[in-house]
């Protein structure tokens, strides 16, 4: 080998080792899942979390859902965005979110409650999918997939709370696995959450940003869908951000009615929440 060669490969090797070097200053992966939340008891970082607290979610039978990527907070109306969402809402699941101080202030003076199920860090920043609801959950669980190529997790949150007709609502808020060609990761992370689905009897939703940006994806999805019952949400104006003419964001559901759903485009994020209104079936 030549010098030249050599030299070249020592400033190929050295970018990448300082690169990783500067990257692990700014970024901090986890290995094991961690719901943050504040709950009355104080912030808490543990797997599950669990209330005795039973106060239902839903208003006098009806259930209104948003579902949006975030986008790290990065455009300058995602707050704006963010409080009607929240004040129209009974439940908001957030991917992409960044639990950065002026987020943490607005949810300190929201009387809502949050759940976030930690992917990474960004300095001091957690970073992952965040629930928010106008009730405390009965059990809020997470779960971490990991990308294959880039190792940053994409987390989940599994989260049940009380309806008014005494039934329980079963909530998935998932963020999928973005860089996989193979799928292998991807059936994992969707067959991850299956316990959940299997042990639970009542309504259901399954949401978020799945990635579903080619065909395969989108099978994989549908796949699961059906085999635990799931629709997928008919939009009566779908303006859900596609790539390779297939949406990326999506809703799911089964025990409950849905009155409307609806996509709008937003200059608040680089995807369009989605809103959606249920009523709750009888349980005579």
């Amino acid at each position: 080998m030549t010098h030249a060669k050599k030299a070249i490969i020592i400033v190929i090797v050295g970018f990448f080792l300082g690169r990783y070097i500067f990257m692990s200053d700014m970024f901090s992966l986890n290995d094991m899942p961690k719901v943050l939340s504040n709950e009355e008891q104080g912030t808490v970082e543990q797997p599950c979390v669990h209330q005795a607290k039973r106060v239902s979610l839903d208003n006098k039978g009806q259930l209104k859902i948003a579902i949006w990527n975030i986008y790290k907070q990065q455009k300058t109306n995602w707050l704006t965005q963010l409080k009607q969402l929240v004040d129209e809402n009974n439940l908001v699941l957030l991917q992409e979110a960044k639990l950065s101080n002026a987020l943490l202030r607005y949810l300190s003076t929201s009387s809502s409650f949050y759940f976030m199920a930690e992917a990474f860090r960004m300095g001091r920043s957690s970073v992952g999918v965040m629930t928010i609801s106008d009730a405390m959950s009965l059990n809020t669980c997470a779960l971490l997939s990991a990308e294959p190529w880039i190792r940053f997790p994409k987390s989940t949150l599994i989260s049940e709370y009380l309806l008014s007709n005494n039934q329980t609502l079963l909530v998935v808020n998932l963020h999928g696995i973005n860089f996989d060609w193979r799928l292998i990761h991807y059936k994992e992370q969707f067959n991850a959450i299956s316990d959940a689905f299997n042990n639970h009897e009542g309504p259901a939703i399954l949401a978020g940003d799945f990635n579903t940006w080619r065909l395969e994806r989108q099978l994989i999805v549908k796949e699961f869908a059906q085999r635990w019952g799931l629709k997928e949400a008919m939009y009566n104006t779908d303006e859900r951000v596609a790539v390779f003419n297939f949406p990326l964001d999506h809703l799911y559901f089964r025990g409950l009615s849905l009155v409307r759903a609806d996509a709008f485009n937003t200059q608040a994020s680089d995807h369009s929440p989605i809103i959606a209104m249920f009523h709750l079936n009888s349980t005579q």
